[in-house]
């Protein structure tokens, strides 16, 4: 019977936690704004061991951030991109727990990418040809995530979340649209075809049709991206 009852106020214990205690945190990351990318997470501490997060990040429509760096060396010029991410997590602590120290976090994203106006000259005739391509893709994924979580004020509500470091893979597809800037040929639409199926994108796979107005091109293949960065939050 003495056993019983202890348990009970054990159980009691931790239901007490889960109702009373500051086990609501909501927090941004801030190094995301870098990338003009707009976030918000919620997190919800069930035990000392346990919690569960559900987030939500949007980069409205616009240039590339840093594309500067990353697309000087090929022929796509000026494409506007949005993007919409959602990501549900499982955090274990390792370490004091209850929200707080070192944790493990298993998760799966679901992603989204709208591209429009993106421009590629195609030189499949003696005239080149601006194309303008648009579409859009969509991912899920699943990955691991290493991190901190500390409480610091004089009421302990303030929260700082360090995403050391994290990496999911998963499946992805998109439908693209190409445009020509003008009617084409038949023969002109073999060609468009042959230069988009001779780009041989790596672990892609691509359809192409064409038409008198460009291209429609259905892409599968894997998704794949990393996670890392410095939250800010308030715990309640």
């Amino acid at each position: 019977m003495k056993k019983i009852v202890a348990m009970i106020c054990i159980l009691l214990s931790v239901q007490t936690f889960s109702q009373t205690d500051k086990n609501n945190i909501v927090k941004t990351n801030v190094t995301a704004y870098a990338f003009r990318n707009i976030n918000l997470t919620y997190e919800r501490v069930l035990s000392k061991r346990f919690s569960i997060t559900a987030g939500f990040g949007t980069m409205p429509k616009g240039s590339i951030p840093f594309a500067s760096t990353y697309l000087k060396d090929t022929e796509v010029k000026d494409p506007q991109v949005a993007l919409t991410n959602f990501t549900v997590e499982t955090r274990i602590y390792l370490g004091e727990g209850y929200g707080k120290g070192f944790y493990i976090a298993p998760y799966y994203r679901y992603t989204s990418v709208n591209a429009e106006n993106a421009t590629i000259t195609m030189d499949y005739t003696t005239t080149p040809d601006p194309t303008k391509i648009s579409g859009k893709a969509t991912g899920n994924s699943a990955g691991l995530l290493l991190g901190a979580q500390w409480f610091f004020g004089s009421s302990k509500n303030w929260v700082i979340d360090w995403w050391i470091i994290g990496g999911h893979y998963g499946a992805g597809s998109g439908d693209f649209r190409a445009n020509s800037s003008r009617p084409l040929t038949a023969q002109e639409q073999q060609e468009l075809k042959k230069e988009i199926d001779d780009l041989n994108i790596p672990m892609v796979k691509y359809t192409t049709t064409t038409d008198a107005n460009g291209a429609d091109v259905k892409m599968d293949g894997p998704w794949a991206g990393f996670r890392s960065g410095l939250s800010v939050g308030y715990r309640f």
